[in-house]
C-alpha cells in the first residue's frame, strides 16, 4: 500500500524532479501539491509546479499557492541558480493543471482530514506553509505522519557561509516546525551534494524516450551550467528529490537521531542548522538528520518513478 504524501515546494529545477519522484514512485500516493515563495516568487512557483505535473501527465493532483514570503522576513530568491522564471532552460508549456482556489494551508488541511491514515509532508523549499499549518491548525498535528524537509546542512551553507538557502529564507518557520513535536527529518547539503547529475545520469534520463525525460534533460542543462558558474560544480547536485527518497525507498538515505536547533539571531549565522551529534548541549534529540545516501540506489528509485510518467 502506498504512502499518502503532500509535497510542498518552490520549483526550481530540482523541485520538478521531486514532484516527478512523488507522482511516479509506486510507494507513494501524491495527494496534493502546495507552493511557496522561495527559489523565485510565488507567481512563478505555483505556475512551475503546474507545468511540471502537466509535462508528466499528472493532471489529477490539486495544486495550491501558499505563502508569498517568510513569516517575519523579506523574501530572498535564487534566480542566480534557477533563472528569472525558476525553470530556466526549456520552453514552458501552458499548464493543464488548474490552480486550486484554496490556499496551501486549506488544501493541506482538507487533504489531512480526508485521509484515512496520517499523511507525510515533504517540503523542498522554505518551510513557511507547513509552519502556518501547524500554527493555525494545531488540531491537525496528529494527522501528520511526519515532515521530511530538504534544507539545512551539518556542515557549511550555500547561501551564506553557514546557512543553506531554504533555511536562510525563513528560519523562524523552520524553528516553529522543529519545535512543534511533529516527527521531523532534515535532508541537508551534506547528503544532497552527493546526488550529482553526472553524464551517466543525464544519459539515463534521455534514454527514457519520454516527454518527461526530454524536458528533464533541458532542465539539467541549465541547472548544471549555473551550478558550475556559481559553485564550480559542473555536475549539479539534485537536492530536493533526496527528501522524497526518504519516504519512497527508506533504505536509500541513512539518518541519525539527534538534536537540531535553528539559529535565528546571528549576524553571520542566521539560518544555520545546529546539529548536535555529540550531545554537547545536553538537549533531548528532536530530529532525524540525513547523514548518508546510497547514490546508485537513489538514481534507480528516481528512474523507476520517471518511467511511470508521460
Amino acid at each position: 500500500m502506498s504512502l499518502p504524501v503532500i509535497l510542498d515546494c518552490d520549483p526550481g529545477h530540482d523541485d520538478v524532479f521531486a514532484l516527478w519522484f512523488g507522482a511516479g514512485h509506486p510507494a507513494l500516493d501524491l495527494r496534493a501539491v502546495t507552493t511557496v515563495g522561495g527559489n523565485v516568487p510565488l507567481e512563478f512557483t505555483q505556475y512551475n509546479a503546474r507545468v511540471a505535473l502537466t509535462v508528466a501527465g499528472v493532471l489529477d493532483v490539486p495544486v495550491a499557492a501558499g505563502a508569498s514570503g517568510p513569516l517575519e522576513r523579506v523574501l530572498q530568491t535564487a534566480e542566480w541558480i534557477h533563472g528569472a522564471n525558476g525553470l530556466g532552460g526549456p520552453e514552458l508549456p501552458e499548464p493543464e493543471v488548474p490552480l486550486d482556489a484554496r490556499s496551501a494551508t486549506e488544501l493541506m488541511a482538507d487533504t489531512l482530514l480526508e485521509a484515512s491514515e496520517p499523511v507525510a509532508i515533504v517540503a523542498t523549499g522554505p518551510i513557511t506553509n507547513v509552519a502556518v499549518l501547524l500554527r493555525d491548525r494545531p488540531d491537525l498535528v496528529g494527522r501528520i505522519r511526519e515532515v521530511v524537509w530538504m534544507g539545512g546542512s551539518t556542515e557549511r551553507g550555500n547561501a551564506t557561509p553557514y546557512a543553506e538557502f531554504n533555511a536562510l529564507v525563513d528560519p523562524e518557520a523552520l524553528d516553529l516546525v522543529v519545535r512543534s513535536g511533529v516527527p521531523f527529518t532534515m535532508v541537508g547539503l551534506n547528503v544532497t551534494h552527493t546526488a550529482l547529475v553526472t553524464t551517466e545520469v543525464r544519459e539515463r534520463v534521455v534514454a527514457l524516450g519520454s516527454r518527461t525525460g526530454a524536458f528533464g534533460d533541458e532542465l539539467f542543462e541549465f541547472f548544471c551550467r549555473t551550478n558550475h558558474e556559481v559553485f564550480g560544480m559542473p555536475e549539479g547536485p539534485l537536492h530536493d528529490p533526496v527528501a522524497v527518497a526518504v519516504l519512497a525507498d527508506p533504505g536509500c538515505v541513512r539518518t541519525v537521531r539527534t538534536r537540531l536547533d535553528i539559529e535565528l539571531a546571528g549576524t553571520e549565522t542566521a539560518g544555520a542548522t545546529s546539529v548536535d551529534f555529540d550531545g554537547m548541549l545536553d538537549r533531548e534529540a528532536n530530529a532525524d538528520i540525513a547523514v548518508g545516501l546510497d547514490v546508485p540506489r537513489f538514481w534507480d528509485a528516481l528512474e523507476l518513478a520517471l518511467t511511470r510518467l508521460a
